[in-house]
């Protein structure tokens, strides 16, 4: 079995595991291959028989009979509240970074939802032509994971059919970071014992933390048993990772004395005394912020995936 596992994100219901497996691989080995040559580990270049997938994506894709809900063609048609709570969650977090937004109206309307759906076709998160119905599509997965106990239940079992004695770093990008987070807290007695979130909406407040299994308590998710890293790795245009600091919302986290004079700007890791840490690490994706491919080539995210991989 693989040493490292990729759980994937949304809108990959057309590929496979197979498909997938490819780039996903190479990306992967050419970011800890840059970490390994800068000096920020040691160790080496794993191959791609050490890198597998864990594949969901044919839970989102939609029989060929007739009969099914039609989809929404604009946000003007959005009428489930769950996606249009999350269609104005990201259109707030990506007006942040082009400008303020119109006021909005208390509860959402057509025009309203339009507005939001414009903002994000409009931001760094969304580069080029992205289809509006792409992005509605993206919103109805989400949606179904934390609503469908079946689906969530099939994304779960794609990442155990992955994981072996040998596996040791899980890797989960947006929505699959989700979904590894929550496989990982409910198998203990797995070997993983460095987490990489990519992109993630796990700090979310109300439309992804509050929904998590196990639920979070005093509003600090669970760690997973047997973790002992947890590195998340953000670019700071990415309106999905609308919370870049998980490391306020997840313990364990060293006690000391109740600070006194001026904090620290910096983020600081969850830290337990000699134990586990969850360190947030911003990156640069250039024009593809949410990218999968580009979070794997980056320096940041090779570092933290071959120390994880040092430790074997």
């Amino acid at each position: 079995m693989a040493q490292v596992v990729v759980v994937h994100g949304v809108g990959q219901q057309y590929l496979g595991r197979r498909t997938l497996r490819e780039p996903v691989a190479a990306a992967l080995a050419d970011g800890v291959e840059l970490a390994v040559a800068a000096g920020d580990i040691t160790g080496r270049t794993p191959a791609p028989h050490d890198i597998d997938v864990a594949f969901y994506g044919d839970v989102f894709r939609a029989p060929g009979t007739k009969g099914e809900p039609p989809a929404p063609r604009s946000a003007a048609d959005l009428t489930d509240p769950y996606e249009q709570a999350l269609l104005e969650a990201w259109a707030a977090a990506a007006s942040q970074l082009t400008g303020p937004s119109p006021a909005g109206t208390k509860a959402p309307t057509p025009r309203t939802l339009q507005r939001a759906m414009n903002t994000l076709l409009r931001s760094p998160f969304l580069p080029g032509p992205v289809a509006e119905r792409f992005l509605l599509g993206v919103l109805r997965q989400v949606r179904r994971y934390f609503t469908d106990d079946a689906v969530r239940a099939r994304a779960a079992d794609a990442v155990s059919a992955r994981i072996g004695p040998d596996t040791r770093v899980l890797v989960g990008h947006s929505l699959g970071s989700v979904v590894a987070y929550e496989a990982l807290t409910a198998h203990p007695e797995w070997p993983v014992r460095t987490l990489v979130t990519l992109g993630s909406p796990l700090g979310m407040p109300s439309l992804v933390f509050d929904r998590l299994r196990p639920a979070p308590a005093a509003g600090r998710g669970q760690w997973p048993g047997g973790l002992e890293r947890w590195t998340n790795l953000t670019d700071r245009h990415d309106v999905v990772a609308s919370v870049k600091d998980l490391a306020p919302l997840f313990g364990p986290r060293r006690p000391g004395p109740v600070p006194t004079g001026r904090a620290s700007a910096a983020p600081q890791p969850a830290v337990a005394p000699n134990g586990p840490a969850l360190h947030d690490i911003p990156v640069d994706n250039g024009w593809k912020v949410h990218d999968l491919l580009r979070h794997l080539t980056a320096r940041e995210t090779g570092a933290a995936i071959g120390s994880g991989l040092a430790e074997t």
